[in-house]
């Protein structure tokens, strides 16, 4: 693009697509990340869409990287586009709900990872990911 008035080139700022993928682990609940890097606190498995890469194949890659676990996705579930939902820059997510089978093991940029239930949430949820949680658990069936 350029500037109609000087002639300089213009690079448009666009938001970044990412995934989250809600893994659930055998009725035992579903499993979150504890992140290495800021913003800290538990995050539902995820990261950036490489380019080149489908938005399905960068869910069973991200989530193979943060938990360990090989998933086969159900469905999507929601996108989520709200411009400051990640504090680093404008992303916008497309959510997976993904069945996972095996013990999570933390890999990748997860420090930790555990399995929860809508009762047993941790209080600190990164992103705009506690959001996405209360959807989930309100309309997964």
């Amino acid at each position: 693009m350029t500037c109609p008035e000087c002639g300089a080139k213009i690079q448009p700022k666009n938001p970044f697509p990412t995934v989250d993928i809600i893994i659930e682990l055998g009725g035992k609940g579903i499993v979150l990340i504890e992140r290495k890097n800021p913003p800290y606190g538990w995050a539902i498995p995820g990261g950036f869409v490489d380019y080149g890469e489908s938005l399905e194949d960068a869910a069973v890659r991200e989530a193979l990287e943060e938990t360990s676990l090989k998933v086969v996705l159900i469905r999507q579930f929601h996108v989520y586009s709200t411009p400051d939902r990640d504090p680093r820059q404008h992303t916008v997510s497309t959510v997976f709900i993904a069945w996972g089978a095996g013990v999570p093991r933390a890999a990748d940029d997860a420090k930790e990872v555990g399995i929860f239930t809508k009762d047993t949430l941790p209080d600190n949820i990164a992103f705009d990911h506690r959001t996405i949680l209360e959807d989930y658990f309100n309309k997964r069936y």
